[in-house]
């Protein structure tokens, strides 16, 4: 996140002494990436971050291929999913490869008796139902209909629900996840023409420090495994921090759609990208106001990229039979475009008030088992006459 951030108390230098008001140090730990050369933050805790007191199960959570050639266009059902009560078991990885797994979850229950670290991803969390509070040990957010929630990898965390109806897109990353480079200048701060701001974002508040010593289960999801640690403090023992390698929200509300004359590629809706994947926000906005334009996007092959559609609210021009929560992937390659129909309906239409979140990946997605049980098997061929 390039954006300066710091919460509770810190020493006036780094690599200082800083005392507790009984007379002891503080522990500083650097939360950093990319070898020391990536963004960071700097924690002070009450205790030593690194008191292991017993290494336990260990659970494979690695997704597993059922389709790992897929050329048939897709539409999972993704509302089918089915509720459980864990977080962690909720989530169910339906689209993946080796830099990006695709999740939807319907979970009932905050996490309350464990820690959650991802190891090897940066998560995206985007709410499609369901309020509550990330907290972490950088702080809290509040979280709303609409909100992606970003967390970089290495990050502790719990997720508190408001009630029991929840669902979640998750996005995990095996690479950085970051704001377009062309919406921000050479020192990070995003440009005019961006569609979002600093004003739009998130950003960790409510520093609770927590001064427990007992037994607390952390579960670090690394190498496709999920190991149970136990530590001997309390995770969220931090008084005060500072940098930019944290998490943080934008809500998809938030994003300023770019419009012109004519028929606007998907770049214009581009909110975050990665060397692998980007993700795109399709928000109500007016249609292109050329006065022979077509709305509707056209035909095209995705020659270099699979396209994940999950569809979020609102009337969706180019697609028939679409409804809340459904996914469809187009593979790379295989043309697609609006259904029968829908590219003469759409033209004269003023505006659009469809809401969407897109995944273009650059390598080939294989589905697992839990896509194929919420695939409408016909949908590749819903563009015949």
């Amino acid at each position: 996140m390039p954006l300066y951030h710091k919460l509770g108390k810190i020493p006036r230098k780094r690599h200082t002494i800083f005392k507790k008001d009984d007379g002891t140090l503080h522990y500083e730990q650097l939360f950093g990436t990319i070898g020391f050369d990536g963004m960071s933050s700097l924690l002070y805790h009450l205790h030593r971050p690194t008191q292991v007191k017993a290494v336990q199960t260990v659970v494979d959570v690695a997704p597993k291929a059922a389709v790992e050639y897929n050329i048939a266009s897709r539409l999972l059902k993704g509302f089918e999913i089915q509720p459980e009560e864990d977080y962690l078991k909720s989530r169910k990885t339906v689209l993946f490869n080796s830099d990006v797994h695709v999740a939807l979850a319907a979970p009932k229950s905050s996490v309350t008796d464990y820690f959650y670290k991802n190891a090897d991803a940066d998560e995206l969390l985007f709410i499609h139902k369901g309020t509550g509070t990330l907290k972490t040990l950088l702080g809290e957010i509040s979280f709303e209909y609409g909100d992606y929630l970003l967390i970089p990898r290495g990050m502790i965390y719990q997720i508190e629900f408001d009630s029991a109806d929840n669902r979640l897109l998750v996005t995990e990353s095996y690479h950085p996840i970051y704001t377009p480079k062309r919406y921000r200048n050479w020192f990070g701060q995003h440009l005019e023409h961006s569609p979002f701001c600093e004003r739009d974002f998130k950003l960790p508040q409510n520093l609770h420090t927590n001064d427990e010593k007992g037994e607390f289960l952390l579960k670090i999801k690394k190498q496709g495994q999920l190991h149970h640690v136990v530590y001997a403090t309390h995770p969220f023992d931090v008084v005060g921090w500072d940098g930019y390698n944290y998490p943080y929200g934008f809500s998809i509300h938030n994003f300023e759609p770019i419009t012109g004359r004519v028929h606007q590629p998907p770049p214009v809706h581009q909110t975050f990208e990665t060397s692998a994947f980007v993700v795109c926000s399709f928000v109500p906005r007016l249609y292109d106001y050329h006065p022979q334009a077509i709305p509707a996007p056209y035909n095209h092959s995705n020659i270099d990229s699979d396209e994940v559609l999950y569809y979020v609210d609102g009337d969706f021009m180019s697609r028939k039979n679409i409804d809340k929560g459904y996914i469809s992937l187009h593979p790379a390659g295989i043309p697609h475009g609006p259904h029968p129909g829908t590219y003469e309906a759409s033209i004269g239409k003023a505006k659009t008030e469809e809401l969407a979140v897109m995944i273009d990946t650059f390598k080939p997605l294989q589905l697992t088992q839990a896509a194929l049980d919420i695939d409408d098997g016909k949908y590749y061929k819903s563009w015949l006459e």
